[in-house]
């Protein structure tokens, strides 16, 4: 029997206009008890690139980073059993409560997944046409290889909601 795994509490508020999904934190993630705590993981350059803020390692100062530009941050899954960090190797997987967050914060305009897994998730939690976008981004993790530049012109694409 693996251990059982659970997500972090989101990170989101009154002011939040896209909720970015990932599927569940990595080893890394879960030691630090950080959101993207790999130290090869891109997402939060990518996200600093993106506001042209001043990059730093101090995890409030990117929470802040956050919310100082309307994002909020969550995992699609709840718990899982999983050896390792890969989403593959997620087994008896409970969803978090997607709904019911954007039910308490209807200021979000849209979803961004960050990889295919939280895509796939969310499409069976909410439905293929749910009443706001949602969007598949590539995955910010450095098991997906494509480049860094490639990534960030994809995650581009949050900067048309945060108008």
């Amino acid at each position: 029997m693996q251990n059982r795994i659970s997500s972090f509490s989101p990170i989101i508020d009154d002011n939040s206009k896209i909720l970015i999904l990932g599927s569940i934190p990595g080893v890394k993630s879960l030691e630090k008890q950080q959101y993207y705590g790999h130290p090869q993981n891109k997402f939060w350059k990518i996200i600093f690139e993106l506001f042209n803020e001043e990059f730093t390692e101090d995890y409030t100062e990117r929470i802040a980073v956050l919310k100082k530009n309307h994002l909020a941050l969550w995992d699609v899954i709840d718990s899982c059993e999983r050896k390792g960090s890969l989403d593959s190797e997620i087994k008896n997987e409970e969803a978090n409560q997607i709904e019911e967050l954007l039910k308490q914060h209807p200021n979000i305009k849209a979803i961004f997944c960050n990889g295919g897994k939280s895509y796939k998730n969310l499409q069976k939690l909410l439905g293929k046409n749910f009443r706001i976008p949602i969007y598949l981004l590539p995955s910010t993790s450095p098991l997906h290889t494509i480049s860094f530049e490639r990534k960030l012109e994809d995650w581009k694409k949050i900067l048309h909601y945060t108008k």
